[in-house]
């Protein structure tokens, strides 16, 4: 992976943490990192998904990889949030 692969993840991550911390309801107890690592896997994660539904390249935006990067840091911050208010 190039060095221009590994930033733009990283920017996509942060995009898709913060937006799947906005849909979760409430106070999540857990810092910007975390919010960037869960976004960063989400989007990895939620790519292969797309991938593998075959809707990973439509004409336009693709919108259903979107929400499926979305749900799935959505679910990555309630996890860690509830892992971390147990402790």
């Amino acid at each position: 992976m190039e060095i221009s692969g590994v930033i733009s993840a990283i920017v996509i991550g942060c995009v898709i943490g913060v937006l799947g911390r906005l849909v979760v309801p409430g106070r999540q107890r857990i810092g910007i990192l975390w919010t960037i690592l869960v976004g960063i896997a989400a989007a990895l994660v939620g790519s292969a998904v797309a991938n593998g539904l075959d809707v990973q390249d439509t004409n336009g935006v693709d919108w259903i990889e979107w929400l499926i990067q979305i749900g799935l840091a959505a679910v990555g911050v309630t996890a860690l949030d509830r892992a971390k208010s147990r402790r």
